[in-house]
């Protein structure tokens, strides 16, 4: 998975650019695994997602996924058309 790893905290929302990858059906699958992992199992997930400096990732809980977002703790939100990869 590529992209420089950073904390959770260091999300910057206003960094957000969207993604040249289209939301295809298993990045969907991808996003509701990843949920399901947070929420039943307190499992991570590897989130990388696309910035004005390059793609940056995340290890992190994911608690909701919504038509437009991905909620993580302390109530950060990644764009869903942000996101270039998710993995477990």
């Amino acid at each position: 998975m590529i992209g420089e790893l950073i904390e959770k905290e260091e999300i910057d929302v206003t960094e957000f650019v969207p993604a040249d990858v289209q939301l295809s059906e298993e990045m969907l699958a991808k996003l509701s695994s990843a949920q399901r992992l947070g929420n039943e199992f307190k499992s991570k997930a590897y989130i990388a997602f696309n910035t004005k400096q390059g793609v940056r990732k995340v290890s992190t809980t994911v608690w909701s996924v919504t038509e437009k977002y991905l909620q993580l703790k302390n109530n950060v939100h990644v764009p869903i058309n942000s996101i270039v990869d998710i993995d477990f």
